[in-house]
């Protein structure tokens, strides 16, 4: 089921959202070679116990971090750990919170000190991918609508386009109908209407689409070990329209 939200709700939302943003401003100055993903880790549970708020992925089905922290062929939910960034990686950080019962969602991949040209349109291209989905988050499109502009645009840039992980619909739970996939076909699935707040995240790989999960039963891989990239927002549909709340 479909939860539409109030406009109140959205401001409850919105709160959760301004948070995150926050974090992304501190990350932008922390994530560099030689720092390990477990220091980044700590910062944003601080950050986020600091501001009244708890991570919605610490303990999520078991899963050990506050963060996600992807690195290169990583496509989503690597583990924090003691392993340093290194020169020219690139790392998907996927993170959230709660605050007042509401949750927020979002990601970024960053580049890790000078990256090759090819990591960097990568990166580019699926933060593109990203709002040319949002450009469909309108009442009356379909949620392929959605994943096909994102599809489209990547795939005609020879890139691969995940489709075992998908965004979500979010609220008072992380994770809530309606599936986003990043992929499908004009005009088809759920109907988009005012009120519905998503997690639109394009995952895009170097090479192919396909993936797999290693034997932690969590870190998703691309299966040719080439880098991938993330993006993601929590975005909601008001009645003036689009609003990104996390960004």
């Amino acid at each position: 089921m479909i939860n539409i939200k109030t406009p109140s709700e959205i401001e409850k939302m919105r709160r959760a959202g301004d948070i995150v943003k926050g974090i992304w401003d501190m990350l932008d100055k922390e994530v560099k070679p030689g720092v390990t993903t477990k220091k980044l880790d700590r910062l944003v549970e601080e950050y986020i116990i600091s501001h009244g708020a708890t991570s919605n992925f610490k303990g999520y089905g078991g899963f050990p971090g506050t963060i996600c922290a992807s690195i290169d062929e990583v496509v989503v939910h690597g583990f924090p750990s003691e392993r340093k960034l290194k020169e020219g990686e690139i790392i998907g950080i996927d993170l959230g919170c709660i605050l007042d019962g509401w949750h927020s969602d979002s990601a970024r991949t960053f580049l890790v000190g000078e990256c090759s040209k090819e990591k960097q349109e990568l990166v580019k291209v699926t933060r593109e991918s990203f709002f040319k989905g949002v450009e469909q988050f309108k009442a009356g499109n379909r949620i392929g609508d959605i994943g096909n502009a994102i599809q489209t645009y990547c795939e005609s840039r020879g890139y691969g386009v995940v489709r075992t992980m998908v965004g979500h619909g979010i609220g008072r739970s992380l994770h809530e109908d309606p599936n986003v996939p990043n992929y499908g076909r004009p005009g088809h699935g759920a109907l988009l209407q005012t009120g519905m707040v998503l997690a639109i995240e394009p995952m895009i790989n170097l090479g192919t689409y396909e993936v797999e999960i290693l034997s932690d039963g969590w870190t998703c891989v691309t299966k040719d070990r080439k880098p991938s990239a993330h993006y993601e927002n929590t975005v909601a549909l008001t009645e003036k329209g689009v609003e990104i709340l996390t960004l």
